[in-house]
C-alpha cells in the first residue's frame, strides 16, 4: 500500500489480500505443539482437506469510491471468482472456454447486489485426491468419507481426528449456520438436501463449469 501511495496509483487500484487455502499440516502441529495456536481453528481440517479449515480463509478487498471503507458482506466468495472479477474491472469479454467456475463480483463490492441474494449459489471444493465437496446456503456437503485430503488415522494427526459422525454411509451434510466446526453430520436427518447436493457436482463436471455460460 505505502508502494501504491507513493506511485499516486493507491486511489485507482483495486486490492485483494487472501489465501490459496487454510495452514499447512506441519505449520498446524507446530504451531498447536510450540505455541498454542492453531491457525485453522475454530474450523475442522487444514490444508488439503474438504473440511472448512482447508477452504476457508480471510477475504479482505480495498478500492476507494468503489468498495465502501469497513463494509462486511456474507456472500461466498471463492479465488476462481478473481478471473471473472478482474476482466469486469478492465471490460474484457471472457471465452465460454474460460474461467468456467468464476463469477464477476462487482455488484458484490460495489453494494448493488441485495444481501438476501447470493450471487454464487453453489460453491465447489475439491481436495489433493480430486474429492470433491460443495457448500450451497448453510448446508455443505461432502461427496466421501473422512476429510478427503489427509489421512487424520497417521500418529502427526490422530490428535486432531474427531469422532465419525456419518459412518455407514458415503458422503457428510452439515448445516454450517449452527455447527461451523464439521462435528455432527447431519447426513441421514435431510435426505432431500444430500440428494440435491449430491447431483449438483456430477451436473458441473457433466456440462464442465459451475458459472452459468456467458
Amino acid at each position: 500500500m505505502k508502494t501504491l501511495n507513493d506511485l499516486v496509483l493507491g486511489d485507482n487500484t483495486l486490492v485483494m489480500f487472501s489465501s490459496d487455502n487454510g495452514p499447512e499440516v506441519t505449520s498446524v502441529i507446530n504451531m498447536r505443539k510450540d505455541y498454542g495456536n492453531d491457525g485453522a481453528r475454530p474450523w475442522r481440517g487444514m490444508k488439503r482437506d474438504n473440511w472448512e479449515g482447508g477452504h476457508r480463509v480471510p477475504m479482505i478487498a480495498r478500492w476507494p469510491g468503489r468498495i465502501k471503507a469497513g463494509s462486511l458482506t456474507d456472500q461466498p466468495f471463492c479465488l476462481t471468482d478473481v478471473t471473472a472479477t478482474c476482466a469486469a474491472v478492465v471490460e474484457a469479454d471472457l471465452p465460454n472456454d474460460a474461467a468456467e467456475d468464476s463469477f464477476n463480483f462487482l455488484p458484490v463490492s460495489s453494494g448493488d447486489q441485495p444481501s438476501d441474494q447470493h450471487l454464487r449459489k453453489y460453491t465447489l471444493h475439491q481436495t489433493i485426491s480430486l474429492a470433491l465437496a460443495i457448500r450451497h446456503g448453510p448446508w455443505k456437503y461432502l461427496d466421501h468419507q473422512g476429510s478427503g485430503g489427509n489421512n487424520c488415522s497417521r500418529p502427526r494427526l490422530k490428535p486432531f481426528r474427531l469422532k465419525d459422525t456419518a459412518s455407514g454411509v458415503v458422503g457428510q451434510l452439515y448445516s454450517l449456520a449452527t455447527d461451523p466446526g464439521e462435528t455432527t453430520s447431519l447426513h441421514s436427518e435431510h435426505p432431500k438436501i444430500v440428494k440435491e447436493l449430491k447431483s449438483k457436482p456430477n451436473e458441473f463436471r457433466s456440462s464442465g463449469r459451475s458459472a452459468p455460460a456467458r
